[in-house]
């Protein structure tokens, strides 16, 4: 039931941060790595709520702990 709850909280934090991206940006103002590697600032803001859907969704499913495990697992014993 936490795995559930996990992707509806990442989902809707997802779907919050692209709509209102353009508080944000207004917010929290030019981002200069963002604006010099990755076409700017409202870009970032976008893989920020992608990577929070996606991330939720992979809790949910179970695949991040495996994903987790089989990257960094090594260095931590298990």
């Amino acid at each position: 039931m936490d795995r559930f709850f996990v992707f509806i909280c990442g989902f809707a934090i997802a779907i919050l941060i692209l709509k209102y991206r353009v508080a944000l940006k207004d917010f929290i103002g030019n981002v200069q790595f963002a604006e010099d590697h990755m076409g700017g600032t409202y870009n970032l803001i976008i893989l920020i709520a992608l990577l929070s859907f996606i991330g939720s969704l992979m809790y949910a499913m179970g695949t991040l702990q495996a994903l987790m495990q089989g990257t960094v697992g090594r260095f931590f014993g298990g």
